[in-house]
């Protein structure tokens, strides 16, 4: 009796243990191809990133952003060699022409999961990065078409970079940081870098957003001031530097009386300007179906007990928008 209790409990524990797909050892080698795989492909993002800056990643630049050993660093070339993924010419690695499909992937995979968590989840931006970089590893060809195709095919994530296209196509962006500016004219932020986290965390604080038009009226080694017309913002240089803008030709101040929808009063009127440049895909879509267009005017009437959301008056019709929508949304009071 006892052999057969013991011929039982090593039977079952060889199936925990060995078990196809649910078994410990099978789930141990999905974990580590999943880490292999996150690996390869972060290490390739890296390299995109350098080759899109005109430099070149080493294997003391890739050690660095993985922030692994270098002898692990060079057994993961080694990998990415024997998988056609790089090209070694010297101390200098270079993407493939596979490497660099596969390296566009995954940065539509991220800047797409950036879209919809900012979006549709409504997630808060300081935590977007984390998280889509998470699930960037996971998606398949397909999953990431019908992913792009739900959100509308929005041309650039949260933060202003360009999403690749399914043909693999990275539209290139002309911007400079702003402490490059000189003169009080007119430019529009078209670019907010998310790293380091804390620069990030201060610029969302300062309350300054994409496609916003601001000028810089003072700039000291200290403090760089901004102004879009109503308010100032007030920056550290170290963190204006991750604020990316472009020229506005022709303008020389920012335009002034443009407010955020939700700072209207009550049954005051007003008539929309335009829509942030961060409002991209399908929430685009959807604020133009609800008639939502620059020249439509437009009128809140309806207070909610807790604040949000608000009932707006347009174009006849009463429409409920949250605080974060009417955020996106600018307008100038009119009457």
């Amino acid at each position: 009796m006892q052999l057969w209790l013991l011929f039982i409990l090593a039977a079952l524990l060889l199936a925990i243990l060995f078990a196809p797909r649910l078994g410990l050892w099978a789930r141990y080698q999905a974990w580590n191809a999943a880490q292999e795989r996150e690996q390869v492909e972060d290490a390739l993002k890296h390299l995109l990133d350098r080759e899109q800056q005109n430099r070149h990643a080493s294997p003391e630049s890739l050690a660095g952003a993985l922030e692994i050993a270098p002898r692990r660093a060079l057994a993961l070339i080694a990998r990415m060699e024997a998988q056609n993924l790089v090209e070694t010419r010297g101390r200098e690695l270079h993407l493939t022409a596979e490497g660099e499909r596969w390296a566009l992937h995954v940065v539509r995979a991220h800047r797409l999961w950036e879209r919809y968590l900012a979006d549709e989840a409504r997630m808060p931006l300081k935590n977007i990065h984390s998280e889509a970089h998470r699930r960037e590893h996971t998606l398949t060809d397909a999953e990431l078409d019908a992913l792009d195709a739900a959100l509308g095919h929005p041309a650039t994530d949260p933060h202003g970079d360009p999403i690749p296209g399914r043909d693999g196509q990275l539209r290139s962006v002309q911007a400079l940081p702003l402490t490059a500016i000189e003169g009080e004219g007119a430019v529009r932020i078209s670019h907010l870098e998310d790293e380091p986290a804390i620069a990030y965390e201060q610029i969302l604080a300062a309350g300054l957003r994409l496609g916003q038009v601001i000028r810089l009226i003072e700039k000291t080694h200290t403090r760089y001031v901004l102004s879009d017309g109503e308010s100032e913002y007030r920056l550290a240089p170290s963190v204006a530097a991750n604020v990316q803008v472009t020229p506005l030709p022709g303008m020389q101040t920012a335009p002034t009386g443009i407010i955020p929808l939700w700072r209207l009063h009550h049954k005051q009127n007003a008539e929309i300007i335009l829509l942030d440049e961060g409002v991209q895909g399908f929430t685009r879509r959807r604020f133009l179906d609800l008639g939502l267009t620059p020249g439509t005017l437009i009128t809140p009437e309806l207070q909610n007990f807790f604040g949000d959301p608000r009932g707006y008056r347009v174009r006849g019709t009463l429409i409920a928008l949250r605080k974060d929508q009417a955020e996106q949304i600018r307008v100038k009071v009119v009457g």
